[in-house]
């Protein structure tokens, strides 16, 4: 029953989020949306205490499928920072900039950065190219995120400020779009650099918000000093270069954690 603790918090949490927003909002979308992504991790989490090799992937594939194409494609929202951005300049608070307080800005104070572990829809397809593991020492672009992150603000408000017209319809082609460009360059660098994450080290916008919410995560990787015998396979396996024999704030990368587990299910002593 101790195992199943994890799981059950995780759904608690998600059921709270999602009764929460039902009743404020009168709308029984919120209900089945949060319900539905909670049921999702809790069960990836389920199968991982399991040691089923694919749980991670499952939830990333419930999860991420469902944004993009149910929420994305067939809804019209564009759950990209486009999307954040165009709600947040109208002063409404649903859809993207619900998803974004709950996944990428208050979210990681609990879980970190399981949002690019478990329900990236762009990280869903690059997790299944061949590069797992780096290949090479990270590289020192990780600045290209802000030219990201500061180009989505610049079009959505340079959208206000010219009065667009129809500019739902541009902001689903920028979803669209968008994606596509993701894709492309996600998956080029990954083989460019040998390293499936590159996207997310260097690209990805979404990561100034996560980067500094991450850090104050009460959900952590921790080492177990006693057990541990320094062989430094936990270091290897991870997609995101942290150090997680480190216990403190500081370790090496330790905002980059996005909680996909390889460390713990490849540590030989169980010391993680």
């Amino acid at each position: 029953m101790k195992k199943l603790i994890l799981p059950l918090m995780m759904l608690i949490a998600f059921e709270a989020v999602a009764v929460t927003l039902w009743l404020t909002k009168d709308n029984l979308f919120y209900l089945f949306n949060f319900s539905y992504i909670g049921i999702a991790v809790s069960f990836g989490i389920f199968l991982f205490i399991k040691k089923y090799k694919h749980a991670r992937r499952v939830t990333q594939l419930l999860v991420g499928l469902y944004m993009m194409v149910y929420l994305g494609l067939i809804c019209n929202e564009n759950m990209q920072i486009e999307g954040f951005w165009y709600y947040l300049f109208t002063g409404v608070f649903e859809a993207a900039t619900i998803h974004y307080a709950v996944a990428k800005i208050f979210g990681p104070l609990l879980f970190g950065r399981g949002w690019c572990g478990y329900a990236c829809w762009t990280a869903m397809v690059l997790d299944f190219l061949p590069y797992q593991a780096p290949k090479q020492p990270r590289k020192k672009i990780g600045w290209i995120r802000y030219m990201t992150f500061a180009a989505s603000l610049i079009f959505v408000a340079a959208l206000f400020l010219t009065h667009a017209g129809s500019i739902e319809r541009i902001m689903f082609r920028a979803f669209i779009i968008g994606n596509l460009l993701y894709y492309a360059i996600g998956i080029g660098l990954a083989f460019l650099l040998k390293d499936n994450r590159a996207f997310c080290k260097y690209i990805c916008p979404i990561t100034v918000f996560l980067k500094p919410m991450s850090y104050f995560s009460l959900l952590r990787i921790k080492c177990d000093k006693d057990q541990c015998v320094s062989c430094g396979k936990c270091r290897r396996v991870c997609p995101m270069n942290v150090d997680v024999t480190d216990n403190s704030r500081h370790r090496a990368n330790g905002t980059e954690c996005i909680l996909c587990m390889e460390c713990v299910r490849n540590c030989p002593k169980g010391a993680l």
